[in-house]
């Protein structure tokens, strides 16, 4: 089953986005067609929009869903001439809380996504900063200054996570590769500059199979892919993780922003931002 969906917005169309993503994720088995529509702000946008969606409306033989932030009545007016089946979601959830609060919104276009606070939002580009120049254990003196430390095998998902979270809760996150050269042995341990770090460590872990898949992507039939090799890695650093007591998450089947939220569950680091 395929439905079309389109995003609509006067501003960035994120929140559009963001909401209505998060509920179409409960509707399993169907197939839909995103289509983000950001900037409509004039009347001539809003008719070029419902000829697209009638135009969708006419292919797929359903009614296209509609979510849109539209704050102009007339925009929004114009929009609700095509064959489509909307769902305002300003209208749906401000109403309400207008009657609850007793105070009339402001109905302006981007707020929620617009620069309100200064030392926020540098505190978070700084955190974007500190991310990039920290990743892969670039500079471990600067390990005293993070606010967490990702330790795990190399393509287990620490890059994207720590970049997340500092783009979305201010945090200071760096992240460590632990490889065969940390090797004693036979046996993993942590590098002085982690063990000084211990208290900041949070570890990830990956199912074998989808690690040597996605190292395969990298350097196809090598060695660092191979699933014997990758098997080593993972049992290894699941190991240290215990001996060590780091508190640790296996990344295989959840997204950035779910382990960046169970992170900060586990380890009750607050969010700056």
């Amino acid at each position: 089953m395929k439905r079309s969906v389109f995003f609509i917005s006067d501003g960035t169309g994120i929140t559009a986005e963001a909401l209505g993503n998060a509920l179409l994720t409960q509707f399993e088995g169907i197939e839909f067609e995103r289509n983000v529509l950001p900037y409509i702000d004039t009347i001539e946008k809003a008719q070029t929009t419902a000829e697209r969606i009638n135009k969708a409306f006419i292919t797929d033989g359903q009614k296209p869903i509609i979510f849109d932030t539209v704050v102009d009545k007339e925009i929004r007016s114009v929009i609700r001439t095509c064959n489509g089946f909307p769902i305002d979601i300003f209208e749906t959830f401000l109403s309400p809380l207008e009657r609850e609060l007793g105070h009339q919104s402001s109905y302006t276009v981007g707020t929620s996504h617009s620069i309100t606070e200064e030392d926020t939002y540098k505190s978070r580009i700084d955190a974007v900063h500190f991310a990039l120049d920290n990743d892969d254990g670039i500079r471990t003196k600067n390990f005293r200054d993070a606010d967490i430390i990702l330790i795990g095998v190399s393509r287990c998902g620490k890059t994207p996570t720590c970049i997340y979270m500092a783009l979305q809760y201010g945090l200071c996150a760096a992240n460590y590769p632990i490889t065969e050269e940390d090797m004693r042995d036979g046996m993993i341990t942590l590098p002085k500059f982690l063990k000084e770090n211990q208290h900041k460590l949070f570890g990830l872990t990956i199912n074998a199979e989808n690690l040597s898949n996605i190292r395969n992507e990298r350097r196809a039939n090598s060695r660092y892919s191979s699933l014997a090799q990758c098997e080593m890695e993972v049992d290894s650093v699941e190991e240290l993780f215990i001996k060590e007591g780091i508190p640790h998450i296996n990344s295989t089947f959840f997204s950035i922003e779910e382990i960046s939220a169970r992170i900060l569950n586990i380890t009750g680091i607050e969010r700056k931002n």
